[in-house]
């Protein structure tokens, strides 16, 4: 059984996506099991919000709060609620999703997204803040002043941009998103935050089926 030429798969998200961090585990099983096939994996940034300096909105912030509990009692997700009390939140994941650009030069975009959601979800930290990507990067690897460097660069951010915008672009509702790009054909595909099976053999029968 031949499978389609040059198919990829894109995993469409925000580091400070709460459903991110809440999808994390199955989304951690599914790649393991898509190795099986003969697919890429390609990550791609949705950006939630841009930067800002400005203290989040009660109801906003109320909003998350009661986003963070809805997550833990469906999937079990844990997450530090000492965030709200310890921290200033601010609606800006922009930064985050900087951060993970540059990882993604030194190949290491996937260990930046889990330091940022580490120390947002478990140790209540503030991914909004440069500080906190700072000290994600040192720990993964990246030179700090290389990184501050790349944060504040105007190259960056615009690349950043481009991305959001071709994200747009994709069939998608929502983060985090599937998306397959098979023979010129972008197809979304069902996440079923509790099953890494769904979503498998759906980009599986599709793999196997076919030219249309």
């Amino acid at each position: 059984m031949a499978l389609k030429d040059k198919a990829q798969l894109y995993y469409v998200y925000d580091p400070m996506c709460s459903w991110c961090w809440g999808y994390n585990p199955t989304w951690t099983r599914l790649k393991s099991e898509l190795s099986r096939l003969e697919i890429k994996l390609e990550y791609r940034l949705g950006g939630l919000a841009p930067d800002s300096s400005e203290i989040m909105p009660e109801e906003m912030q109320l909003f998350l709060k009661q986003t963070w509990h809805k997550i833990h009692a469906l999937l079990g997700t844990q997450f530090n609620h000492d965030f709200w009390a310890q921290c200033q939140p601010r609606r800006s994941t922009y930064p985050a999703c900087r951060a993970a650009l540059i990882a993604r030069d030194e190949g290491l975009e996937q260990q930046m997204l889990k330091g940022i959601q580490t120390a947002y979800y478990l140790k209540a930290e503030n991914p909004s803040d440069l500080e906190t990507l700072t000290n994600v990067a040192k720990n993964i690897g990246i030179d700090s002043a290389h990184f501050v460097k790349q944060m504040n660069c105007h190259q960056v951010n615009q690349r950043l941009l481009n991305e959001i915008n071709s994200v747009q672009q994709l069939p998608i509702n929502g983060l985090p998103s599937l998306v397959l790009h098979l023979n010129d054909e972008l197809i979304p595909i069902a996440l079923d935050y509790h099953d890494w099976q769904t979503s498998y053999d759906a980009i599986a029968q599709l793999l196997l089926q076919p030219s249309r």
